[in-house]
């Protein structure tokens, strides 16, 4: 395809500034898609057009293979704009820089899915959670069935929260292997008879998500579409994951600027030509949120520098500060945004305020993985003698 600006061939700096003005583009849609209930197709055109989901990518395979610390601040800059599409095209950016740099699926597979990306902008998510088991880091087994055939493989199921699924052309699904203990991840093109989704999603928070219901319906697969088995229980760390908190910093930073825009215009007669910024009590909160954004920075970006230099068994060892991360992220997030919205008072609760938007954003990370209470049960057994 042929591109607005072709990322994957710019600088960082050039890369950035593309972004920042895309995303103030995703911010004036954003309200519109909020309330209707739809999904923002035009964001994921704009993203194609300047060849955005090949960033990830190998070099080698004719992508950009940007760091991770470039990754999370692309994808803050994305939702401090539109949470939404921040965190749904963050599962795309996220899974395609983790396959690209394991050897987690058959080279030959990566290698055609990958192609793809870099011709077309094909986008991927998985569909892990159904119905019955709930979130997959519960460890709970998927009642989608695999079923193998003479010629490859047929798959049958329901997911939940399939992120992104108006616009996905592959789906990677886990499922049960049938007459086994075994599960497997599949490969599925969207296209393929038997495959559907149903719309579902009617959440307050990223509304705009498309998190639907993937629906499979003996969907017939190739014998190389089985991708990997998976293994229940301890994962190995996973920096790509880190997108997730990279969202919630990028709300809260949206949220800091609606504050400090209103602090440093909103009037009253009774001020006699002062703002609202002249009161030491918004200076105050405008303080601490500042505070609280300095440390997220540190923290979130510091973490994925790390990940960037270390080698691979010094990421083995990181497993606490990734899942410290996202929870220290996602409850410095809400604070921020309720600190916000003090400021900003009770017009922060129009639907037609960002804010309003961020509000219910924001809350959505307590939901995503890892969970809070893993995170702090695991952070608890490091350094107990159990």
């Amino acid at each position: 395809m042929s591109f607005v600006i072709d990322l994957v061939k710019e600088s960082p700096e050039t890369r950035l500034a593309t972004i920042q003005a895309l995303a103030a583009k995703f911010k004036e849609r954003a309200y519109q898609h909020d309330i209707a209930g739809t999904f923002p197709m035009e964001n994921y055109a704009d993203l194609r057009a300047v060849n955005f989901p090949a960033l990830t990518i190998p070099k080698a395979l004719g992508g950009a293979g940007i760091s991770l610390e470039e990754m999370l601040r692309l994808q803050a800059e994305i939702a401090k704009n539109d949470g939404s599409t921040g965190l749904a095209i963050g599962w795309h950016m996220g899974i395609s820089k983790n396959l690209g740099e394991t050897d987690a699926w058959d080279n030959a597979l990566y290698r055609e899915f990958a192609a793809d990306v870099i011709a077309k902008g094909a986008l991927i998510n998985n569909a892990a959670s159904e119905p019955a088991t709930g979130s997959p880091t519960r460890g709970g087994r998927p009642e989608t069935t695999a079923v193998k055939v003479a010629d490859g493989w047929v798959l049958t199921g329901r997911k939940t929260f399939t992120t992104l699924s108006p616009v996905l052309d592959y789906i990677a699904v886990s499922a049960g292997i049938e007459g086994s203990e075994q599960v497997g991840s599949f490969l599925v093109k969207r296209d393929l008879p038997g495959v559907s989704i149903e719309e579902t999603w009617d959440s307050i928070a990223m509304s705009a998500t498309g998190s639907h219901d993937l629906l499979l319906d003996k969907v017939k697969l190739r014998p190389e579409d089985l991708a990997q088995y998976l293994t229940p229980g301890k994962k190995v760390p996973q920096g790509w994951l880190l997108h997730i908190p990279a969202v919630y910093f990028g709300i809260s930073k949206g949220a800091f600027e609606e504050a400090v825009n209103f602090a440093n215009s909103y009037s009253s007669n009774a001020m006699k030509g002062g703002t609202v910024g002249q009161f030491p009590t918004v200076q105050q909160k405008i303080g601490q949120i500042r505070v609280k954004l300095l440390e997220m920075e540190y923290l979130l970006f510091g973490v994925a520098r790390k990940w960037d230099q270390a080698s691979e068994a010094e990421r083995l060892e990181m497993g606490d500060e990734l899942g410290a991360v996202k929870v220290a992220i996602v409850n410095q997030a809400l604070s921020v945004v309720d600190l916000a919205m003090r400021i900003v008072g009770a017009r922060s609760l129009s639907q037609k305020h960002p804010l309003s938007r961020a509000y219910r954003d924001v809350r959505a990370g307590l939901h995503n993985p890892p969970m809070e209470d893993m995170v702090y049960t695991q952070l608890a057994k490091s350094v107990l003698t159990l």
